[in-house]
């Protein structure tokens, strides 16, 4: 199975500083047509397509774009989570990258189907390079009558803004993004209320990440609904994948669900370096969970990730080798959520400080089978008592890799 091009059709077909080359390949049609919608018909669209969030969590965007616009609340507003922080995930840097009005059409779409007044991007530190080009889309945009004051004749009005984070991993969680937005320390609060009745600065607020903004100007265009055609049972359409790691050609492949492991990782990024043996796949960045080569003929679909208690995730591929032990992958993971922990919640804030400790007992083969014991304990209640998702999936590949790799953890007599 080869690669598609759907979401990333835009590719290289048009100048991304210039608004009129990308309405000559049919730029700012699909929000053309949305304004003729109905918000509801626009979130029924992508609820029939099958979407789910890109960013990690996986929720039915439709669902989330009715919820949103049911609120019976003014001022809504619409976020564009673009905080990539997931290890080994840059498919959204190459949205923006290679087709940043496309991005902004989605937002001003999604704005019109949520009843929005502003809409905001929220992007990542490292991305500041990418800072430039997105400005110069909004202003474009704004020029030519897509943003600002009465919008094609609508009568609505709709601005974006563009916020930048300052590195933080942890502001990729909703809640801790507003915060950030907001001037405070970008750390989790607590819900409820959610964020679609009092987010940004108190208001209804809609988020999604860049990649499921990025389908939407797509869906809306494809009359034959192509997108539809691509796919598996409840996993239609297409999906852009990160693959890195121990391949030959890493990069971003956009691929239909239900492509097989195996054909991403040896046709699509070329197999391994070297021609060695996989040690190792994680799937779903730093907080996703790992497998061994056994997986290889698994299709990249939801069902059949649950099964073998796999995540999707942000969409992320890492494949490591032979040359790497399990135990040195699991602390240079361990010592990124031990970095990146916002320490607000003790069970998240303790729990990778000893799991930590406990990681390097095994390294050193010091380790007892009462550590043991406790490191699973603390994997097993991080789950359970964390605030938000950092806590919540930092020792996901531990607890996978415990039941792979029992080998790994044995006690030296």
């Amino acid at each position: 199975m080869s690669t598609v091009q759907y979401i990333t059709e835009n590719f290289g077909k048009y100048d991304v500083f210039s608004i009129e080359s990308y309405m000559n390949i049919g730029g700012f049609s699909a929000l053309k047509k949305a304004v003729t919608m109905d918000g509801d018909d626009i979130a029924a669209l992508l609820s029939e397509a099958k979407i789910k969030g890109r960013g990690g969590a996986a929720y039915p965007m439709g669902r989330k774009w009715s919820q949103a616009r049911a609120v019976p609340r003014p001022h809504h507003c619409v976020i564009c989570n673009a905080d990539e922080g997931e290890t080994c995930t840059f498919k959204d840097r190459e949205l923006i990258t290679n087709d940043p009005f496309n991005l902004i059409e989605a937002i001003i779409i999604a704005g019109w189907a949520v009843n929005a007044e502003d809409g905001y991007i929220y992007m990542r530190a490292e991305y500041s390079h990418l800072r430039p080009r997105l400005l110069n889309a909004i202003k474009q945009a704004e020029e030519n009558g897509f943003l600002g004051k009465n919008i094609l004749g609508t009568g609505w009005d709709y601005k974006i803004h563009l916020y930048t984070g300052a590195g933080a991993y942890v502001c990729g969680e909703g809640t801790a993004l507003i915060r950030s937005m907001e001037g405070k320390a970008g750390r989790p609060r607590m819900k409820p209320p959610f964020m679609k009745q009092s987010g940004l600065f108190a208001r209804p607020t809609c988020m999604n990440n860049v990649e499921s903004l990025s389908i939407v100007p797509h869906l809306l265009r494809d009359n034959a609904k192509t997108y539809m055609k691509y796919g598996v049972g409840e996993s239609l359409g297409t999906k852009l994948v990160s693959v890195g790691g121990n391949v030959k050609k890493p990069g971003v492949y956009e691929i239909p669900f239900g492509t097989t492991i195996r054909e991403i990782i040896y046709d699509m990024a070329g197999g391994i370096q070297g021609d060695r043996n996989i040690q190792l796949i994680q799937f779903g960045g730093a907080s996703g969970k790992i497998a061994d080569s056994s997986v290889l003929d698994v299709p990249y679909t939801y069902e059949d990730f649950d099964k073998h208690d796999l995540i999707i995730g942000s969409g992320s591929i890492l494949v490591i080798d032979e040359r790497t032990s399990v135990i040195d992958f699991l602390r240079y993971t361990q010592d990124f959520f031990l970095h990146e922990s916002c320490g607000q919640c003790t069970p998240c804030r303790e729990g990778n400080r000893h799991i930590k400790m406990f990681l390097d007992k095994i390294k050193a083969g010091t380790h007892t089978q009462e550590d043991l014991k406790t490191m699973a304990t603390f994997a097993k209640v991080m789950p359970m008592s964390s605030l938000c998702g950092l806590g919540e999936t930092a020792q996901n590949a531990l607890k996978s890799a415990m039941k792979i790799f029992p080998d790994v953890f044995k006690v030296n007599e």
